[in-house]
């Protein structure tokens, strides 16, 4: 009987190292395959370092994984990012491609935020606003002044205005306004002659030139201080004043007139009807 049971006992033996040795190599296999897929999968530190090198800050790169999950493809994230460029380059108006040096570990901003391209940064200088401003300044004439002068200080020559006009509609300018009294529409005296005087009514009706109050009162003329009225409208409107007159007594009256005129007064000459 001895012989038998040594027999059945030793054969379970190896029987249970085989069942046991075949488990522990197929969880070999299988922990093995994981680990190489995983490996395969770019990092993120080196997926950002990607796009940093195609210019793309960090921020740009979250706000498109943000919208679209952190799990989207290389490729697909990429061209999410080409195609957001595309749009906003298409946006009218001045842009310029934002160029980004981005160093390693750049500093996240506290939200994401996609700015691919920027706008045209506007002329940041003083001196080219002042020019842009000066080119549309609203225009006063002070058409008295400038009747006279044309009309060598003997003959009120409206002519004269109408020049001043077109010289300052030649060169775009659309707010200007001339200053007459308005005894000038009266019939012309000897002690004042006026020439072309229908060049007066046409600039009115053009909305250009404006009559100053004048009247009648015991036989003699009431008028009103041209004076004020051209130099009130340029300083509230911040335009210029075109006359050959200082002005003086106006700008005994308020310190901002005085500093206004000595700044904004354009004085002038006609030279051969120029």
């Amino acid at each position: 009987t001895s012989g038998p049971e040594s027999e059945t006992t030793v054969e379970p033996v190896p029987a249970e190292s085989e069942t046991t040795a075949e488990p522990a190599h197929v969880e070999s296999e299988t922990t093995s395959g994981p680990e190489l897929e995983t490996t395969a999968e770019p990092a993120p530190d080196l997926e950002m370092d990607f796009f940093h090198k195609l210019g793309y800050s960090t921020a740009q790169v979250q706000a498109v994984q943000q919208t679209f999950g952190p799990k989207m493809d290389t490729d697909k994230v990429l061209g999410e990012l080409v195609r957001i460029g595309a749009r906003q380059d298409a946006k009218p108006g001045p842009v310029t491609t934002m160029s980004v040096l981005v160093p390693r570990g750049d500093v996240q901003a506290a939200g994401p935020t996609l700015q691919l391209p920027v706008p045209a940064a506007a002329p940041s200088s003083r001196e080219d606003n002042s020019e842009d401003e000066d080119a549309l300044r609203p225009v006063v004439i002070d058409g008295s002044n400038v009747a006279m002068s044309h009309g060598n200080k003997e003959v009120f020559s409206c002519l004269g205005i109408q020049l001043s006009v077109n010289f300052f509609l030649d060169r775009g300018h659309t707010d200007v306004t001339v200053f007459v009294p308005s005894w000038r529409k009266e019939q012309p005296r000897p002690d004042a002659p006026i020439t072309d005087q229908h060049i007066l009514r046409d600039l009115e009706r053009k909305k250009i030139l404006v009559f100053t109050p004048s009247r009648r009162f015991a036989g003699k003329r009431v008028v009103c201080n041209d004076d004020l009225f051209i130099v009130k409208l340029a300083f509230d409107t911040d335009g210029i004043i075109v006359s050959n007159d200082m002005y003086r007594d106006l700008q005994g009256e308020k310190p901002e007139w005085k500093r206004f005129i000595e700044e904004r007064l354009l004085m002038y000459s006609f030279v051969n009807n120029k």
